[in-house]
């Protein structure tokens, strides 16, 4: 069942905490009460989306070499139950997100219509469907700012949708070089190239460095959080990208980004240094 909720791909949702490390109201009790619930929130919402993904997705799963092995596709749990479940999680979570705040109900139920769509025609569309998948990266982390009713800097979007755009593009890589015909998989893997992924990949990491620079340099940051201090942690965001880059390349291990993560000591090394950085830096 476990297999079933993606429990492992909830690190995803940790976007959520974004708005109130940079809004520095994690002091408030309250409010990361709330940001945890709202976690949970949507921890149950994208594991609903998950489930009927993998329902409109069932065929061609069964010929996939590594999403064969899931709970739907390899026949362990039945579509029926797989509906009922994804059902009951999409509709329960977001009634809880709308208890939680309206605004972030708006948030859940775009994110759920979002992926719907993707679901069942923009994965499709080279190109487009990446920049779906990030921007569900950008909703999690504007939804958690706004449960608590605080401001996330656009420059802190950008980042985020640009790191997401990374982890994509890298997952798309690994999928064509792991699946036979990945026409028959999804139609926009046809239209992608390793030397295209390459060149993407290439621009979106050196976009993400600039752009997570700029906003430790900016005036509005340094006034904000009354330090310079926070340039200080460029060369761990600088090293956490060259570290993804070197399991895409060498590794070969983009496949499930949320797995490569918990399992790259290094890599979960240098995350927890940046957190610890910034919450240093900006207490």
């Amino acid at each position: 069942m476990l297999r079933l909720l993606r429990v492992s791909h909830w690190i995803k949702n940790l976007f959520i905490f974004a708005g109130i490390i940079f809004s520095r109201h994690f002091v408030y009790p309250d409010e990361l009460r709330t940001v945890f619930f709202a976690f949970l929130v949507f921890c149950g919402v994208s594991s609903g989306v998950y489930i009927i993904n993998d329902l409109l997705d069932l065929s061609r799963d069964r010929h996939h070499p590594e999403k064969k092995t899931r709970p739907l596709a390899s026949g362990r749990v039945t579509p029926g139950v797989g509906l009922i479940f994804g059902t009951l999680l999409l509709g329960l979570g977001n009634w809880f997100a709308y208890l939680l705040r309206p605004d972030f109900f708006l948030i859940t139920i775009t994110y759920t219509g979002m992926m719907f769509l993707y679901s069942l025609m923009l994965k499709d569309f080279i190109i487009l469907d990446i920049l779906v998948v990030a921007s569900g990266y950008v909703l999690r982390a504007a939804g958690g700012a706004l449960v608590i009713g605080v401001e996330i800097s656009s420059w802190l979007l950008i980042c985020t949708f640009l790191i997401a755009l990374f982890l994509v593009m890298a997952k798309r890589r690994h999928e064509l070089m792991v699946i036979e015909s990945p026409a028959q998989h999804r139609m926009s893997l046809a239209g992608y190239s390793p030397l295209l992924l390459d060149q993407m990949i290439s621009v979106v990491t050196s976009a993400t460095v600039v752009s997570y620079a700029f906003y430790t340099l900016s005036p509005q940051t340094i006034a904000k959080f009354q330090t310079k201090n926070l340039v200080f942690t460029v060369p761990i965001v600088i090293y956490g990208v060259f570290r993804y880059l070197y399991i895409v390349y060498k590794k070969s291990e983009a496949g499930a980004p949320e797995s490569a993560v918990v399992r790259d000591r290094p890599l979960l090394l240098a995350i927890m240094i940046w957190v610890i950085g910034v919450l240093f830096i900006i207490r």
